[in-house]
């Protein structure tokens, strides 16, 4: 597996948030998103953001801290490459510390902000490059599995966008800004938006957009597209499939189709929280599904609250990292389950901190607008998993010690309880979907 870069570190600290946000309001729903694509489709929105709404939406999206790593990267690369910084790299240096700073303030005068000169300016561009890559690097063709990510905005037609804009969105994102009729004709636009999400998902998101959920005020709509079928590495025999029981909490249990397989996998217990961590990957081993499963259910409600509260960015590194997970022999009981989610992210994402977006006396959308009316109306996300003896279908619409050693890792993995879950693209350690299991529909 790849090391992490900047923006995938900023991605998955945006799903452990996210996570988080999503847990407040329910500590024993299932809970099923795919991170990487909210965040890709939002910093699509961002392109046309400026001062505070670009300021707030970088910042929930971590991508001030990617934008700060990418230049770090870049830096330590130039005085590798020479050996030694020169007078000329410590300029550099300076100017791209200035740079920082500068995206750091959205309140600088206007009289300031014109002094940036145009070079410095498409510093700006790197984390939309780096978004350009990734998904040129998930839409692959001769892979094993079947992966798209897709993302488009839906504006009203009776506005004008700026042509930067339009081109950059293309150029990064592949995404077209498709103009419809909100004020005259809803009804026809939600059926349109609907149909376009239904298509990029293989018919697994249907009916987005409940009717009703937009009329004429509408300006600007998201929508963002990602789908996943692969194949378990080492498949499960649907023979051994049994009757089980799954354990919702200390009192309560419902019954499910469990499935059994005993192999090698990546294994490691992480004591300090009670947690295994298994891996299980897909044909091409590209993708893996990575399984956080607590010992048992010592909390009143899933057994999940202490590890939720634990798991941030960091430790998800770590407790992850192939070199500290053991390859061993391992019986694993794996519930086939299948989970749909939909989301109205608008006060999710405000809670979080962006906020001007929404408000339509704040939000600066004059990056994609000359008239700078525009206000983002809704962001829904949809997601499906289905989970079973094959594979993994998906599709959605947004410093603890490991023992490493083989002698206290269990050698049985019974997922009968409440587990957390997440898809990772391993070349580029990007979380794709994530969720969290916690009742047997």
């Amino acid at each position: 597996m790849a090391s992490s870069s900047p923006l995938s570190k900023a991605n998955t600290s945006f799903c452990l948030d996210f996570s988080t946000r999503l847990s407040e309001n329910d500590k024993t729903a299932n809970i099923l998103y795919s991170p990487f694509s909210i965040s890709s489709a939002l910093s699509m929105v961002m392109l046309g953001t400026k001062g505070d709404t670009a300021t707030q939406m970088s910042e929930v999206l971590h991508l001030t801290e990617a934008q700060q790593g990418n230049q770090e990267e870049a830096r330590q690369q130039t005085e590798k490459q020479s050996g030694m910084p020169s007078a000329m790299q410590s300029q550099m240096q300076t100017r791209m510390q200035m740079r920082t700073q500068i995206q750091q303030s959205s309140r600088l005068p206007q009289y300031l902000l014109k002094c940036l000169k145009p070079q410095d300016c498409q510093q700006l561009d790197d984390v939309h490059v780096h978004f350009g890559q990734l998904l040129n690097r998930f839409n692959k063709s001769d892979a094993p599995y079947s992966l798209s990510v897709a993302s488009r905005l839906y504006g009203d037609k009776s506005y004008q966008f700026v042509e930067e804009f339009l081109a950059k969105c293309k150029k990064h994102y592949k995404a077209e800004l498709e103009s419809v009729d909100f004020k005259t004709n809803t009804e026809q636009a939600r059926v349109n938006i609907n149909g376009w999400v239904e298509k990029q998902t293989q018919g697994k998101i249907k009916d987005m957009l409940a009717q009703g959920m937009l009329d004429s005020m509408a300006r600007l709509v998201l929508v963002n597209a990602i789908y996943f079928k692969g194949k378990w590495n080492k498949q499960f025999n649907e023979e051994s499939t049994v009757d089980g029981q799954f354990r919702i909490n200390k009192n309560d249990s419902k019954p499910v189709k469990m499935m059994c397989q005993t192999s090698k996998f990546p294994l490691a217990s992480i004591p300090d929280v009670a947690c295994q961590i298994l891996e299980m990957p897909y044909k091409g081993q590209d993708l893996s599904m990575i399984i956080f499963l607590p010992d048992e259910i010592e909390d009143d409600t899933t057994g999940l609250e202490k590890l939720e509260k634990e798991l941030t960015y960091e430790k998800f590194v770590e407790w992850t990292d192939p070199a500290k997970m053991h390859h061993t022999e391992v019986e694993v009981k794996l519930p086939r389950f299948k989970m749909e989610a939909k989301y109205d992210l608008n006060e999710v994402l405000k809670s979080m901190g962006m906020v001007d977006v929404f408000d339509d006396s704040k939000s600066d959308f004059s990056g994609m607008s000359s008239t700078n009316d525009l206000v983002l109306s809704k962001v829904i996300h949809k997601a499906f998993v289905e989970v079973n003896e094959e594979g993994t279908e998906a599709a959605a619409a947004t410093a603890v010690a490991i023992t490493a050693c083989a002698l206290i890792i269990p050698a049985t993995f019974i997922a009968d309880h409440p587990f957390l879950f997440f898809i990772r693209h391993n070349p580029t350690n990007s979380v794709l979907f994530a969720g969290r299991y916690c009742c047997p529909n």
